[in-house]
Parts: structure tokens; sequence; C-alpha cells
């Protein structure tokens, strides 16, 4: 169940395209910026309606 999801860099502010993979539930890791190369702490929950939600972090939050 791979899910496109846009999400803002939060240190360049671009905002990027990434794909979600709802399937493995609950989810957090690295993955880094398309434009600016830093790294993004992306975590990934799914609710009860099994709808994936994304937040997007900078290492040094």
């Amino acid at each position: 169940m791979l899910t496109a999801r846009a999400i803002q860099c939060p240190y360049c502010g671009e905002r990027i395209e990434i794909v979600v993979d709802a399937s493995a539930g609950d989810q957090r890791y690295i993955e880094d910026c398309q434009v600016c190369c830093r790294p993004i702490s992306i975590e990934v929950w799914i609710d009860a309606d099994e709808h994936a939600h994304v937040s997007a972090t900078g290492e040094d939050a």
C-alpha cells in the first residue's frame, strides 16, 4: 500500500514528495531532502481508518 505524500523540508523549505508504505504500520526513519540533501526525520503513523499521516522534522529539532 504505497502512497505518495508531499512534505516540506524543514531546512530549505522546498516541497518534496516521498513515498510511504502504509502497510508497514507506524514507522520512523531518516530520508535526505532531494533538494538540499540534509537529513529529514520522517515519522509515519496509521490511524484507526488506516490512513497514513506523516510528520517531517529536522535532525536538530
